[in-house]
């Protein structure tokens, strides 16, 4: 999503050269040393724009549950015991009635207040995670690690696609893939 938004892109690279206060890169094994926990905490715009990628894309795009008791959802509908809920987080991120008549645009502005401060949505609207006793036991591990890696690389590197005027087209499977691949070119940050 970065390269295709580059103004984006560039701001969560001066957020992490303002959080992790690095004026010159030698190499990107001291880079990667300046990034700390109190770094990664003051990147408030890379989480919205990790986020509102999974929003959009989302590892898993549909999933199933199966009911271990008789209920009733949320509108009025009765699921009986052993009965199977699809859900689809990939058409979920992108309702108008649920996002906004924006639901469609990579906005990762929406995920912050008016400080610039990231707030998170329910579970059960922002569903790359799941929600409920099944959430994800592993959701801030893989925030923690896709954070450290966009830092040290968006720190490092400019990323353009290849072809932009590319079409990105995915392929669902069990994950969301990219269908044939995404070219990309990577140039060095100034001072780099």
């Amino acid at each position: 999503m970065l390269c295709k938004h580059p103004a984006v892109q560039e701001k969560v690279a001066k957020e992490v050269k303002e959080a992790t206060a690095n004026k010159d890169i030698s190499n990107y094994a001291d880079f990667a040393a300046t990034i700390s926990e109190e770094a990664l905490e003051k990147m408030n715009f890379l989480h919205a724009a990790i986020t509102e990628t999974l929003r959009l894309y989302p590892a898993l795009p549909a999933d199933t549950k199966i009911c271990f008791s008789d209920d009733t959802l949320p509108d009025g509908y009765n699921v009986k015991k052993g009965d199977m809920v699809a859900y689809q987080p990939y058409a979920m991120g992108r309702m108008k009635f649920i996002w906004g008549d924006d639901a469609l645009e990579f906005k990762p502005e929406r995920w912050l207040n008016e400080d610039g401060i990231f707030q998170p949505e329910s579970p059960f609207k922002f569903t790359a995670f799941q929600a409920g006793p099944r959430i994800c036991l592993g959701k801030e591990f893989a925030y923690r690690t896709m954070k450290i890696f966009s830092v040290v690389l968006l720190g490092c590197f400019q990323f353009k696609m290849s072809d932009e005027n590319q079409t990105v087209n995915y392929r669902t499977m069990i994950n969301l893939h990219i269908d044939g691949g995404l070219n990309i070119r990577a140039f060095h940050r100034n001072g780099n």
